[in-house]
């Protein structure tokens, strides 16, 4: 899984169909509750649902379905004994895309994937926009969208809150800048393969993939290297509302093993949240009014284990005629939810995915829908998941 983008052509011409989602909901054998107590993208009850939420906190590790994860024989402990019972867990939550690029955009944007976004942008072009589609959808093909498609960050920043990207080693290269760390527009993309000692992923940096931010003095203080967190989470007025958390190569699960001999995989990921998620719970901002989200980029690309399933009434992609390469979408992958406002112990079968989890980012800050996230059918999260 190091170099994918061989990997992305081979599921195209390989991997079998795979079926929506809808199909495969399951019940779970705690507490589930079903779709129908979810709400809508534009509804005012998931705004209500959500209100008193002032932090959000966002882990995404990568490359893991469900079972793999969640599993009785999984080696992820400490999510699945410690945090786990902390909170919820979202047993039909969903990828939206393979490879991993268009998940992250989707999470902070809502545009669906494109080819150069499913082939995690090798080239780091321009996206080339010949107009707009329903949802706002940008038409077109390439990488670094225009100042007019806009994310979350840029929500945040005109309603005068704040966030920030903390990206795993994104400071640790002698030659490349320490934050908004991103190739030159037009050049390859160098940071495909971990090096010792610098395992940063521009691919698993979405705020780098949009001319709103890069083009603003807003990324180099925004965009910044993981250990700035500890600092940040010492008060509530120092930590941003959105944390955007992406671990390096090895300790998002992405490589096994990894560059440095640690065995990468849902090992090394487990020993990430077991070092971090304590120092967040532990912040003032998240027992004020905090709420943390682990989940996954996307499910396995290849191998007996691939999944292209989608769900939640996605719209068909306009720039790619199948996001999932053989399939819909990127597989069930699961997300972890603790909050004061979430039943500990917890389970929630409604279908959800990364349009959703920015659906219900925004109805927490009181903003507009972006993309997909404002697509009608979708379920942002509601009191299914904020239930206590």
């Amino acid at each position: 899984m190091r170099v994918r983008i061989a990997l992305v052509v081979a599921v195209v011409l390989v991997l079998g169909a795979c079926s929506s989602s809808s199909s495969s909901t399951s019940k779970s054998k705690s507490t589930t509750t079903s779709a129908a107590s979810g709400t809508t993208a534009g509804g005012s009850a998931a705004s209500a649902a959500v209100s008193g939420i002032g932090h959000i906190f966002v882990i995404n590790l990568e490359n893991k379905g469900f079972d793999e994860t969640f599993g009785a024989n999984s080696p992820a402990t400490y999510l699945n004994k410690t945090l786990r019972p902390q909170g919820q867990l979202l047993t039909q939550y969903f990828a939206i895309g393979h490879a991993s690029l268009d998940n992250y955009i989707a999470q902070i944007s809502g545009q669906a994937p494109n080819k150069s976004t499913q082939a995690d942008c090798v080239l780091y072009i321009d996206f080339a926009q010949h107009g707009t589609g329903q949802y706002g959808q940008a038409l077109g093909q390439g990488c670094v969208y225009p100042s007019s498609v806009k994310t979350i960050a840029d929500q945040l920043d005109a309603a005068h809150k704040t966030w920030k990207g903390y990206m795993e080693d994104m400071g640790n290269s002698s030659t490349e800048p320490k934050t908004c760390r991103h190739p030159a527009v037009g050049s390859h993309d160098t940071s495909f393969s971990a090096r010792p000692g610098d395992q940063y992923a521009t691919r698993h940096n979405p705020f780098v993939y949009f001319h709103s931010i890069i083009d603003s003095p807003t990324c180099a203080a925004n965009d910044v290297p993981l250990d700035r967190l500890t600092t940040d989470l010492a008060s509530e007025g120092t930590t941003p509302n959105l944390a955007y958390i992406t671990p390096n190569l090895c300790n998002d699960g992405h490589d096994a093993p990894c560059v440095d001999g640690q065995p990468g995989g849902l090992v090394s990921s487990d020993r990430f949240l077991a070092a971090w998620v304590p120092k967040i719970l532990a912040s003032p901002a998240y027992k004020h009014d905090g709420v943390l989200i682990v989940t996954f980029d996307e499910a396995e690309l290849v191998g007996p284990d691939a999944d292209a399933r989608g769900c939640c009434n996605t719209p068909p992609s306009p720039n790619a005629p199948s996001p999932g390469g053989s399939g819909p979408g990127g597989g069930r992958v699961g997300a972890v939810v603790v909050s004061a406002k979430t039943t500990p112990g917890s389970t929630n079968a409604t279908p959800y995915n990364h349009y959703a989890l920015l659906c219900t980012m925004e109805n927490v800050f009181g903003l507009d829908h972006l993309g997909f996230a404002g697509a009608p059918g979708l379920q942002c999260f509601g009191k299914d998941v904020f239930n206590a």
